[in-house]
């Protein structure tokens, strides 16, 4: 699926790495060897040409395909697909598509895979990122891989999506698309609808578009992101006595001002969050998410009489207006308290918690996490660390540096990878959530 590791090293030896054996815009024939974790195809160069990596979009292994190459990169290139000499007919139906943008618009690459084919895939990456970023044996650290968890809805469950349009070209310009990037460019696309949103952000976008169209256009002075968030109308009564108790109707409306106040319910929880921040954008999985984290958490159930069950939690990147949704939903003050700070700093807030009954949840952006919070983390060495995140690349590698951390360390003081599961909070796209868990031995 590669060049291979001795065909780099010759190459960048002999100081060749960049020297493409492709022509700009020239058309070749490949066949797919295999996927990249963005969901990009992966072929080789045919021969006689000198061995060389080509992605693709929109192809799936063993298919044989047309592609056009549009530029050049160190020991690969990057191509449009032209079309599909030879599919793979037991991975490939285009009946399954429901978008008449894909194949163009960037934003899903998986519309014509069957739903289970997607999550193997997906598991397929976090099998290959802990194998190419962990420095962990796989046999020997990595625990079997279980099979992905998936989303309720694979369309119509994207609670966020922001279309954008740029700048006109000129004082005189009419030229307008509103939507998403074109595969490959920064060009954008004039999408009217999302089949993986909301039906009722669908219902709002043309009207948006609308307003926009028939507005002074040509004044805009750079491009404009729009945001729509699809959110409950009711009001929560934060006095209301009931779990999560709402006043009104759960009527759902489309909410466009940034800084608006989004509501959503999971499960019995109610939450509320301003439309700028972040809120996983896939509304139908996340009692799925979180409940498999409580069960990683508790495997045999809560058991106040167990003396070695947990007793605390640490959220290290907890947002969305904690307080505010604490209260929202009833929790006890004594139950819960939250502490403002920065998570690289975040235990030495919580140094009163018995780390041997301490829950660790981390929940970073997609760079993961520095090396002074890995350490903060090793020195005060809590008993379970539940790690989820939206970058399987970054976990593994984080992953990995715990586990070596903490190698040859005496009874207690050892972390093990006891699971490891992917979750699909994206269908129709390459994109998977990874949840690690880590208990000390």
């Amino acid at each position: 699926m590669h060049v291979g590791k001795d065909v780099v090293d010759e190459a960048v030896r002999d100081g060749t790495e960049f020297e493409s054996p492709f022509e700009f815009r020239e058309e070749v024939t490949l066949t797919v060897a295999g996927l990249c974790p963005t969901g990009e195809a992966i072929a080789l160069s045919p021969e006689p040409k000198r061995p060389w990596a080509v992605i693709i979009p929109f192809s799936l292994p063993g298919e044989t395909i047309q592609a056009r190459i549009y530029r050049n990169a160190r020991m690969h290139s990057f191509a449009d697909l032209i079309t599909v000499l030879t599919p793979n007919p037991d991975l490939r139906d285009s009946d399954r598509i429901k978008c008449k943008y894909f194949g163009s618009c960037a934003g899903c690459q998986y519309q014509m895979l069957s739903y289970d084919t997607q999550l193997d895939f997906k598991r397929d990456v976090v099998v290959k990122a802990y194998r190419n970023f962990s420095s962990q044996s796989p046999s020997k650290d990595i625990p079997p891989i279980q099979s992905t968890i998936g989303s309720p809805l694979q369309y119509g469950y994207r609670t966020k999506i922001t279309p954008h349009f740029d700048a006109p070209k000129n004082s005189d310009s009419n030229e307008l698309n509103i939507g998403f990037n074109r595969v490959g460019t920064r060009r954008v696309m004039d999408i009217e609808e999302c089949p993986i949103a909301t039906t009722i952000i669908n219902e709002a976008l043309p009207p948006i578009r609308d307003n926009i169209i028939k507005s002074e256009y040509a004044h805009y002075s750079k491009g404009v992101s729009l945001l729509l968030r699809d959110s409950l109308e009711s009001v929560v009564d934060p006095d209301a006595n009931a779990e999560g108790s709402t006043s009104g109707p759960k009527r759902h409306i489309c909410v466009t001002e940034h800084n608006a106040t989004v509501r959503e319910q999971v499960g019995n929880w109610t939450f509320e969050y301003g439309a700028n921040s972040f809120f996983q954008n896939n509304n139908s999985v996340l009692v799925s998410l979180t409940d498999y984290v409580r069960d990683c958490i508790f495997p045999l159930g809560p058991n106040p009489e167990d003396p070695t069950s947990p007793t605390h939690l640490v959220d290290a990147y907890c947002g969305a207006a904690a307080t505010r949704n604490a209260k929202l939903n009833n929790i006890p003050a004594e139950k819960c308290t939250f502490r403002s700070g920065d998570a690289a700093n975040i235990f030495s807030s919580v140094g009163e918690f018995p780390p041997d009954r301490t829950v660790l949840v981390i929940d970073p952006p997609r760079k993961g996490c520095d090396d002074k919070f890995i350490k903060q983390l090793l020195d005060f060495r809590c008993k379970t660390v539940i790690y989820v995140s939206c970058n399987v690349h970054t976990q593994a590698r984080d992953v990995g540096k715990i586990l070596k951390a903490t190698e040859g360390e005496g009874s207690g003081r050892k972390y093990v990878l006891e699971t490891l599961r992917g979750l699909d909070l994206f269908p129709q796209t390459a994109h998977v959530e990874s949840v690690a868990v880590l208990r000390l031995v």
